[in-house]
């Protein structure tokens, strides 16, 4: 990247109440697959809603006029080929993938950002200079399968088609099983690890309330909080409810209740920006009249700094085995994910500052709290996350909002970042005095 220089911006832009109309329609298209009772979207990695909108984004980047493939784990790439390819690629999207009964926004709003941004592009300006491409990743969140980042990991090497790591879902299906039985595995693709990709850029919801509160248009995220997910097995005796005093139980979800209030208690005297979260819980043998004698819980905990969520983890440790030998209970703590905070490129973000004040929007600079594709491409190329505004925060939920200017200003910034990157990169710059 080249450092003190504006990037002179393309002369025309979407139009934007065009853009927005175009991107309500794409998200609310979307929607449809994966669509449940609760009134959000459920989808999940290899699924066959997943697959359903997989094909489905891969006709309308067809009809944009992309080429379109997919790799061998699933990350479908639309693509304009550059006039120098040489230059290799600059690389945009999010994942496909949802939570249960989440929103229409997470994740696909960087996909059809993506697809509105390249269309217009190649409408416009023709083909870029190097390769521009959009990427709908298989999947990030980790709804499915106790992993995270399985379509961005592959395309980076943190993990290989050639050695699937040895999982299964809810129901006992494999991922190795999902993965083949949706059409996909090793050589049924183009191979997902790539190396010619010169910058990554996401475009996403914030999923939190403090561009809102802020009253900005556009988030440029600095970096990315670090997160450690453990899953937790407390085990006690089950007894009967009735006849077994309180002194002489060894009841499972009393010491998980005792647990829960104090990671809420260490969390606090951590202050801002520690989370610690349990957000899931399954009590055996869940009847009205035994006493647990089992419970299983999730944890995942969040900070900006890796020594104070590794010291964080530590007490909280401590504390729960605590609790468990003064109440004869079993613990059993096990890690299954370890993501260091990640910085975004500083020239990158200096871009799309630049970009926010030429063309007089709104904006700050800022940590995200959540986890995206981005802090797993940063291993491999320079990247930049980009945020719009959440209503009241709320994410991960039907309930999720973000209002179509705000979705449509998103695209403008990211139209022309994509130009400048793509288009307009290594000439005609203008140096800052």
């Amino acid at each position: 990247m080249m450092s003190n220089v504006i990037p002179r911006l393309p002369q025309e832009l979407p139009d934007i109440n065009r853009l927005a109309a175009s991107i309500e329609e794409t998200l609310h298209w979307l929607s449809e697959y994966g669509a449940d009772g609760g009134g959000g979207i459920t989808r999940f990695l290899y699924s066959n809603s997943w697959k359903q909108a997989q094909t489905a984004l891969n006709d309308r980047m067809k009809q944009a006029g992309l080429k379109v493939y997919f790799d061998e784990v699933g990350n479908l790439y639309g693509r304009i080929e550059g006039t120098e390819p040489n230059r290799g690629t600059i690389l945009t999207g999010s994942h496909i993938d949802t939570v249960v009964n989440g929103g229409k926004y997470d994740g696909a709003f960087g996909i059809a950002a993506g697809l509105a941004a390249l269309q217009f592009l190649l409408e416009r300006y023709g083909r870029p200079k190097c390769n521009l491409e959009i990427v709908s990743f298989c999947e990030e969140e980790g709804s499915r399968f106790p992993l995270t980042y399985w379509g961005s990991g592959n395309v980076s090497g943190r993990y290989s088609v050639d050695q699937v790591p040895e999982i299964c879902d809810s129901g006992g299906v494999s991922l190795r099983e999902a993965m083949m039985s949706a059409g996909f595995g090793s050589k049924a693709g183009r191979a997902a690890k790539r190396d010619d990709i010169q910058a990554f850029i996401e475009l996403h919801i914030e999923q939190g309330k403090v561009l809102e509160r802020e009253e900005k248009g556009i988030g440029v995220v600095k970096g990315i909080v670090g997160q450690k997910r453990f899953t937790c097995e407390v085990t006690g005796e089950a007894n009967h409810a009735g006849t077994t005093p309180m002194a002489l139980r060894r009841d499972a979800l009393a010491g998980v209740s005792e647990m829960v209030q104090l990671l809420e208690g260490l969390a606090q005297s951590y202050g801002s920006p520690m989370v610690a979260t349990v957000g899931s819980l399954e009590v055996i043998p869940g009847l009205s009249n035994v006493v647990p004698g089992k419970v299983t819980f999730t944890l995942d905990v969040r900070h900006s700094d890796s020594v104070a969520l590794s010291a964080f983890c530590q007490a909280m440790k401590i504390s729960f085995e605590e609790v468990a030998a003064r109440r004869g209970l079993m613990l059993a703590l096990s890690q299954w994910m370890n993501a260091e905070p990640v910085m975004m490129d500083v020239e990158l973000t200096r871009m799309v500052e630049h970009i926010c004040m030429h063309r007089n929007l709104s904006f700050l600079s800022m940590f995200s709290g959540a986890g995206h594709d981005t802090q797993v491409m940063q291993s491999v190329c320079p990247t930049a996350l980009v945020f719009v505004p959440s209503r009241g925060g709320i994410s991960h939920s039907p309930d999720e909002y973000t209002s179509t200017n705000e979705l449509a200003t998103g695209v403008s910034v990211l139209t022309d970042f994509l130009y400048v990157l793509a288009y307009d990169r290594g000439e005609r710059f203008e140096n800052v005095s």
